[in-house]
């Protein structure tokens, strides 16, 4: 995730990513989609008439699910309706349109349980589904959401609602709520607002030149078919993956199975010159991290400043926007250690600025010294493998971490003077 900086200023490097073992305001859930699907309930002899009835009404409206997928896959809007009661229908055009324009390549539909009847309503029922997903790439290892449907009872159940997910995993996706504009390039998909429409040529021009560096930074060669990238306008912003960000987030990447990172975009935070950097950041995010998430905020300032360094593409030092909130940072308010950097959420600009700019400054130094491929090895040992950092230091690098962490330390107090 990338901080706000004040008009006229650049971005900062702020990524808040889905890691084990941190406050629930910062974890999203593990959606993995190579784990099998959830089992269905299977018939046994001491099922009674109401369960034995549940389960052939869920099988009915496994089957028109199944038929509402053909039609998205087909183009056909009218078979993805012809599922559902009128009162739906303007959701599900909305999702039809969405759907499409993301160049949907694989959509599946699977009841993760029995439905259960809705109460206070005889006839309708609701039914928990886990949909799988690809966009643009065939063949793609799918994502997942979890989301409830509404029926109502019949020969042909009739679908009446599909809910946001609202996941606690991921929260809601943006083709869920809202309509989209969607532009498409070599490596990437970008999507966003019908009124920030008129942005995405642009957009998708730098997108796809973040693209070529995000994809030297993946983790044994394995870049993500597309990267996945939506541009939230205000509303959006709120709403999207469950929202509530910290204040001074510009961006940020969030796992969504199936090996895929989504990134999303603050519209409002955006200034100019400071895109580039920011999908350089948060690209390498989805190219270098893996789908568990990372091991928690101790190895942030590694996760953080792979990206920042990415972000800064060989750029003089003295060039990076962050020096003067490092120097800072170096002269009051941190311990010295790199495990500790890891911002609050209510944090002030500048302290976050800090937290940013040293760990790029430290993971500058690792490079200098040791070259971008053991960099590279010494993160996926750490992050990936969840190698503790000392012994990940001795056995990829070849030197104890008491040292090298002095050394880094010592360099961003060098560089800041």
């Amino acid at each position: 995730m990338r901080r706000i900086r004040p008009l006229g200023a650049a971005l900062a490097a702020v990524v808040l990513l889905l890691a084990c073992g941190l406050p629930a305001a910062l974890v999203a859930g593990l959606v993995r989609a190579g784990d099998p699907p959830v089992p269905q309930a299977s018939a046994a002899a001491s099922d009674d008439p109401a369960t034995v009835a549940a389960r052939r009404l869920g099988e009915r409206m496994t089957a028109e699910l199944a038929r509402q997928s053909a039609a998205l896959l087909g183009g056909d809007r009218t078979g993805f309706l012809a599922v559902a009661e009128p009162v739906a229908h303007p959701d599900l055009r909305r999702r039809y349109a969405a759907l499409r324009a993301l160049r949907v390549t694989a959509w599946e539909a699977d009841a993760t349980g029995l439905p259960t009847p809705v109460e206070g309503r005889p006839g309708e029922w609701r039914l928990l589904v886990e949909f799988r997903y690809c966009f643009v790439a065939p063949g793609c290892r799918t994502s997942r959401v979890l989301t409830g449907t509404r029926w109502r009872e019949g020969d042909r159940p009739r679908l009446l609602a599909v809910e946001p997910s609202r996941s606690a995993e991921t929260g809601t996706r943006p083709w869920e709520v809202s309509e989209l504009a969607v532009a498409v390039g070599a490596r990437t998909l970008v999507a966003t607002t019908p009124a920030l429409r008129k942005e995405l040529p642009g957009l998708l021009a730098q997108a796809e030149a973040a693209a070529r560096i995000a994809d030297s930074y993946a983790v044994d060669g394995r870049a993500p078919d597309r990267y996945r990238i939506f541009h939230a306008g205000r509303d959006e912003w709120q709403r999207w993956y469950g929202g509530g960000r910290p204040k001074w987030t510009g961006g940020y990447a969030v796992t969504v199975g199936g090996g895929h990172h989504e990134v999303v975009l603050n519209a409002e935070g955006l200034v100019a010159g400071g895109v580039d950097d920011l999908l350089r950041h948060e690209l390498t995010h989805a190219a270098s991290l893996p789908e568990r998430g990372y091991p928690g905020r101790d190895t942030w300032w590694l996760v953080e400043g792979l990206a920042e360094y990415a972000g800064a593409d060989g750029e003089p030092i003295d060039r990076y926007a962050g020096l003067d909130e490092v120097r800072g940072l170096l002269g009051g308010g941190w311990d010295g250690r790199l495990d500790s950097l890891s911002p609050a959420d209510d944090a002030p600009a500048d302290r976050v600025g800090g937290s940013y700019g040293i760990s790029y400054l430290a993971v500058r130094h690792l490079v200098d010294r040791f070259g971008p491929e053991r960099l590279r090895a010494f993160f996926a040992a750490v992050v990936h493998e969840r190698t503790p950092v000392a012994e990940a230091a001795e056995r990829v690098l070849g030197e104890p971490w008491p040292a090298l962490h002095a050394e880094c330390v010592a360099y961003v107090r060098a560089v800041v003077g």
